[in-house]
Order: structure tokens, then C-alpha cells, then sequence
């Protein structure tokens, strides 16, 4: 498996501002990647500070072992799916000032075309990002029934012709497996009818974007992350996300939300009954996304998006 090129993280400079690293603190990096924001989180915790990286797949764990090597700070590496890593922190009594989350598939992901993310090139179907995925992509384009592959595809991928695509695919897949991502970019292609694969980027886009989901329980992940996550925080902790789908943001923003909301009592009663106050102070109104000059240098940036919140009490 080779190397990935070096790739730009994406928001960084508002990472960092939401998050405020300061040296000392300790800090986890729940979805490490190829460590782009962690070197910059690195450099402000200095030489006392402690950040944790968590990840599950093996070119990200082994680019976390050099950069563990490379940076003043201690680093503690988790090799495990995100929200895995971070309920074993909260099992084992672990605390953190800081976390934050890189959501979705990484650059070097999507770079390295045999792993099969990338719907520009020919490569086998299968889309794990580690080696805890049981299935690929292409066994579940093999044997999901027509009406589960739509209901995947109009769920998870948000695809209008969800119907169409599902049943192209159970079509072709009785005359030759369905096994390269060529091929699958072929059959949704020529499902879609003609002037909707000129709109809204490339035709297979969202399909393979819902395999993605599948195949790595992402939205899963996220539901158990960001509780666990918030978990490790102590007064004044500080939770940061970039997604880049409105399926991720919407868990992200939803979350934040309900820890930031007080008082849940109908607004004709006199006196509280709920007793709740809030647990967060929100450090964005709305989501922050890319300037323009980063998106020029960085198109991949694009349908980023980053939300905050800052721990100010705990639950009882």
C-alpha cells in the first residue's frame, strides 16, 4: 500500500481558534488521518501537553507512529474504529480539555485508488477503512435485495434516483458481478436519466457515498462518538467537528444543540419544573465554512463545515 501525498487540512486555522490548545492540556484527535490538524494541535500543547490520536486504518496508524516520533508532546495512539477508541477512553476514566473530529473519508483515502473510494478511478469495489468492516461495498452490491440498495442509497446518499439505480444494479449484477468501481459508475450512469448526470457533480457521487456510510457504519459511529466524546470533557472542555455532508452535520449540530439548551418547560408555566440548565456554550451562531482563497487552493474543502462548543457544566 503506498504512501499518500501530503494533503492541507481543511479549516485549520478555525480548528485551532475553536479549540484553543494550550500547552499542557491533553487533547484527542478522534479521526487522525494523515495527521494535518494533529501537527498543528501538537505544536500548541508543547512538550508537557498529551494528545491522543485515534484511528483504524493502517496507513493512518502508520503515519501516527512516525508523527509520535516527530512532535515535542506525548502522543498515545488508539487503533480502533472512532467511536470505539473513544468509549474504551471513557471506560478506562480518561479526561481530555480538548477533542475534536475530521468527519468522513480522508485525502489519502481517496487518493489510493485500489481501496476503491474514488468513483474517477477503476479499481476494486471496496471501500473499508479498516480492518474491522466485515463487508465491502461489493458484497453489498452483490446481495442486498432491490428495495434495501434503494432504501440505502435514498437514505445515506440523499440520490433522487435511488429507485432507478437500485434496480439497474440487480439488473446487471444477474448478467456479470458487479466488483470494480468502473463498473458501478457505469450501471449508475447509465440509470440516471440524461440531463441529471450533467447536474450536481459526477453521477455515481452519491452512490458511492452511501456504500461509504454503509460499509463503515459511519453514521453509526458518529451517534456513539460525539457522547463519549463529550464524556471526556471536563468544565470549560472544548468539542470541535468538520463534516462535509449534511448527514453528518445534522448529528453534529443537533447534538451541540440539545447540550446548549436550558429550560425545557412549556412556556405558559410560571416556575421551571425541569430543573435543566445548560451543559454547553456554543462557540459558533452557525457553522463556519471555508473562506474562498481556501477553497481556490483546496477544492476539496468545499462542502466543509466546522461547529463548536465549550463544556460549561456537568450533567447530573
Amino acid at each position: 500500500m503506498s504512501e499518500p501525498a501530503p494533503h492541507l487540512p481543511v479549516l485549520a486555522e478555525e480548528v485551532l481558534s475553536l479549540l484553543d490548545p494550550q500547552p499542557g492540556q491533553t487533547v484527542v484527535d478522534a479521526t487522525f488521518g494523515a495527521g494535518g490538524h494533529a501537527r498543528l494541535v501538537a505544536e500548541r500543547l508543547g512538550p508537557t501537553g498529551t494528545l491522543v490520536v485515534i484511528d483504524r486504518d493502517p496507513v493512518a496508524l502508520a503515519i501516527a507512529e512516525r508523527f509520535a516520533d516527530e512532535v515535542a508532546c506525548q502522543v498515545r495512539i488508539v487503533a480502533a474504529p472512532f467511536a470505539d477508541g473513544l468509549e474504551g477512553l471513557v471506560e478506562e476514566g480518561f479526561a481530555a480539555d480538548g477533542a475534536y473530529f475530521d468527519l468522513g473519508m480522508s485525502s489519502m483515502q481517496i487518493d489510493e485508488a485500489a481501496r476503491g473510494f474514488a468513483y474517477t478511478r477503476d479499481a476494486p469495489l471496496d471501500m473499508r477503512m479498516g480492518a474491522g468492516a466485515e463487508r465491502s461495498a461489493a458484497d453489498i452490491v452483490a446481495s442486498w435485495d432491490e428495495r434495501d440498495l434503494a432504501h440505502a442509497l435514498r437514505t445515506y446518499g440523499e440520490e433522487r434516483h435511488a429507485g432507478r439505480i437500485s434496480r439497474a444494479i440487480v439488473r446487471e449484477r444477474a448478467r456479470e458481478p458487479i466488483e470494480t468501481t468502473g463498473r458501478l459508475v457505469d450501471v449508475v450512469t447509465e440509470a440516471i436519466p440524461t440531463p441529471a448526470r450533467f447536474a450536481g457533480g459526477h453521477p455515481a457521487k452519491r452512490t458511492f457515498q452511501a456504500l461509504r456510510i454503509v460499509v463503515n457504519d459511519e453514521l453509526g459511529q458518529i451517534d456513539r462518538a460525539l457522547p463519549a466524546a463529550w464524556r471526556l470533557l471536563g468544565i470549560g472542555g472544548r468539542l470541535v467537528a468538520i463534516s462535509f455532508h449534511s448527514l453528518e452535520d445534522r448529528r453534529v449540530k443537533r447534538f451541540l444543540a440539545d447540550r446548549a439548551q436550558g429550560c425545557i418547560c412549556p412556556p405558559d408555566l410560571p416556575v421551571c419544573a425541569c430543573g435543566r440548565t445548560p451543559e454547553a456554550e456554543l462557540l459558533t451562531k452557525r457553522s463556519i465554512v471555508p473562506s474562498a482563497d481556501e477553497q481556490e487552493r483546496n477544492p476539496r474543502s468545499r462542502s466543509a463545515r466546522v461547529r463548536g462548543a465549550r463544556r460549561v457544566q456537568v450533567a447530573a
